[in-house]
């Protein structure tokens, strides 16, 4: 159900209206759900959501502007904008990135150099 969309309300009008109310978070970029960050055919858990969850609040408190971590069991796959990819690649942030992310619970890190890409989790619909 789309109560805001029930209502006529679009994307335009919901930030319009957001930044009228003095909401901090009007033009914050969308984010699908979280549930779109697993694999197709692997279970959506609690623990996976809020996981992913705290990684990526972990990633936007330190500046990074658009990000998506994918879950991959054990290995969290980061994917920023190419204009950050360095970024996340300097000594202090990438040490911290893989502090926290373990203790999150991933054991591997992993950085996509292809960058952040909208629905990338699709590619496996097209090979099959």
């Amino acid at each position: 159900m789309a109560p805001l969309l029930s209502a006529g309300l679009n994307k335009e009008d919901i930030r319009d209206l957001s930044k009228q109310m003095g909401l901090a978070s009007w033009d914050k970029p969308a984010m699908a759900c979280l549930a779109s960050r697993i694999p197709y055919g692997s279970p959506v858990t609690a623990e996976k959501l809020k996981m992913i969850d705290e990684a990526e609040a972990f990633l936007l408190e330190r500046g990074v502007r658009q990000c998506r971590v994918r879950h991959h069991g054990s290995v969290a796959r980061i994917e920023v904008i190419s204009s950050e990819l360095r970024r996340i690649l300097d000594d202090d942030l990438r040490k911290d990135i893989v502090d926290k992310f373990r203790d999150i619970g991933f054991s591997y890190i992993a950085l996509d150099l292809e960058g952040y890409v909208p629905g990338s989790m699709n590619r496996v619909l097209n090979m099959a």
